[in-house]
């Protein structure tokens, strides 16, 4: 009998194999289309609204987003399967936020588990706890959490929402035993002084279990994608932190006794 789940429909906008990034091993990328965050160096602009898109990539109109169903990505997840048996790989989902299409994102998980494959989620928290526990935890093997600031007030002005939510998630998904590590996407005139990391590092550091701390430095490879799209990209003016800056920075970070890794 066909399990009911497969069924379930969801929007995305891009699969990505063979990653050796965003969770252990060799892994397949599922990015869900749709965020409640706006944040200024997203470079995945595209991931923003929920809506299907057209953006001009190389002088070519490219549609954004398609419906698919869990069974049509599991297709693709499989094809990988002695990749992922050998690296202990499994499926990552991203976005967007992949929290906004909840069933969506529990079904993919469940599916993958159902396969016996590694899964994580790469996601800002930003639901209701409510909906991570019950939804999404069961099946899930590790939560890379985004933590962008610990001020309340320059979280939403480079973000477009309090960090408050954001915040108390992180304390109860710790607290329920689930494997956590902390990601900072590291943004020059945002979050990048020894002061600002060290905040963070410290909050992280107060996470039930929390031992690994990913500091993830700015870059500009999605800016063509705003102009693809019609919207300005309002940091253009910033340029990407050196390595020295980035090495400076972690080992600030260490100084709380998490271990800190430059790149995720």
């Amino acid at each position: 009998m066909e399990k009911e789940y497969l069924k379930q429909t969801g929007r995305i906008f891009d699969i990505q194999r063979f990653s050796i990034h965003d969770g252990p091993g060799i892994r397949t990328i599922v990015f869900l289309k749709g965020c409640a965050l706006r944040c200024k160096w997203c470079c995945n602009p595209e991931s923003q609204s929920y809506e299907i898109q057209t953006m001009i990539q190389n002088g070519n109109e490219k549609i954004i987003g398609r419906d698919v169903t869990v069974e049509e990505v599991m297709d693709e997840v499989r094809k990988d399967m002695p990749h992922y048996r050998r690296s202990q790989g499994g499926l990552t989902l991203s976005g967007g936020e992949s929290l906004l299409q909840p069933q969506f994102a529990s079904c993919l998980l469940q599916a993958a588990k159902d396969l016996g494959l590694n899964t994580a989620l790469e996601s800002t928290g930003f639901a209701s706890y409510e909906t991570i526990r019950d939804m999404i935890l069961p099946w899930l093997d590790l939560y890379l959490m985004d933590i962008k600031h610990v001020d309340r007030a320059k979280h939403k002005l480079f973000t477009g929402q309090s960090n408050e939510l954001i915040l108390e998630n992180a304390k109860k998904i710790a607290g329920s035993g689930q494997k956590l590590i902390i990601r900072v996407p590291v943004i020059p005139t945002f979050n990048d002084t020894p002061s600002e990391i060290l905040e963070i590092a410290q909050f992280a550091r107060s996470l039930k279990g929390v031992k690994q701390l990913h500091l993830l430095p700015y870059h500009r490879l999605g800016q063509d994608k705003y102009d693809g799209l019609g919207r300005e990209y309002t940091l253009e003016h910033i340029e990407p932190p050196s390595n020295e800056h980035m090495e400076m920075l972690a080992g600030v970070a260490r100084t709380t006794g998490l271990h800190v890794q430059v790149g995720g």
